[in-house]
């Protein structure tokens, strides 16, 4: 997904940064400031602390050594805990095809990622409150948008072609909300119905725009495990706005808001 320039008067100011082995990055618009350097230096900071954390790729991280066995829950930060009842849940509703235990040929391995990218991206997003500016912080392609004035413009987010991430299928405009993808394009067959250990079939992606990104992200992917089913699920979610798209590239929306 990407963030349009074409916004109302005054330059879009980017900054992005490699953190969790994707960019993330940071659209403004409105006045720079000190304030704006600061928010973006903590949004750093605390994303970084939660690789440190979560990182399934270091070893020295407290995620990988909880899925060792070295350490137990409570001699990590309460913050994994927290994901791991975020993940509990996720999986609860999604009727188990959403897991952070994930199905391997052995068994199965601790791995929330699922839930850490929206989770962590949310949590940032907190550092950019204050600030007078309009703001689209994303990570690998999911955002958490805001608008300050009723006279703005929305962000004009571009759902990608799932056969083809250089086409745009769909735009969707979004005030202050949460935007996240779940499919295939970038990184390739990693998402699994955690119920069979099976990559999903009859399912191109999904968008889920909500008001909560830890929301929308864990939403995207369940719906994506569920394969052909994604949209059935997703009909019975409340207060999410997604498009389903199939293998061929025909666009599903469902809209459950009130």
């Amino acid at each position: 997904m990407t963030a349009s320039t074409a916004q109302r008067p005054g330059d879009v100011v980017r900054r992005v940064e490699m953190i969790m082995g994707m960019p993330v990055s940071l659209a403004l618009r409105g006045r720079q400031s000190a304030a704006v350097a600061n928010a973006w230096q903590a949004v750093v900071f605390e994303l970084r602390a939660v690789d440190r954390i979560f990182s399934t790729y270091r070893s020295d991280s407290y995620l990988s050594r909880l899925g060792r066995g070295e350490i137990d829950l409570d001699q990590c930060p309460p913050e994994v805990a927290e994901v791991m009842a975020i993940g509990d849940d996720a999986s609860r509703r999604s009727d188990g095809a959403f897991s952070i235990m994930v199905p391997t040929g052995s068994g199965a391995r601790l791995d929330p990622s699922g839930v850490v990218k929206g989770w962590a991206v949310e949590r940032a997003a907190r550092h950019l409150a204050d600030l007078d500016n309009d703001f689209c912080l994303s990570a690998g392609g999911d955002m958490v948008c805001r608008i300050m004035g009723s006279d703005a413009p929305a962000w004009r987010i571009g759902v990608e072609d799932p056969q083809d991430p250089t086409k745009i299928i769909a735009v969707v405009p979004v005030r202050t909300g949460a935007v996240a993808t779940s499919g295939t394009a970038h990184r390739g067959q990693h998402i699994v119905d955690a119920r069979t250990g099976i990559v999903p079939t009859g399912i191109g992606s999904v968008t889920v725009i909500a008001e909560s990104l830890t929301r929308a992200d864990i939403d995207a992917t369940s719906a994506y495990a569920h394969g052909a089913g994604a949209s059935d699920w997703l009909t019975a979610q409340p207060g999410l706005l997604a498009l389903v798209i199939d293998p061929d590239g025909h666009c599903v929306t469902i809209d459950t808001r009130d």
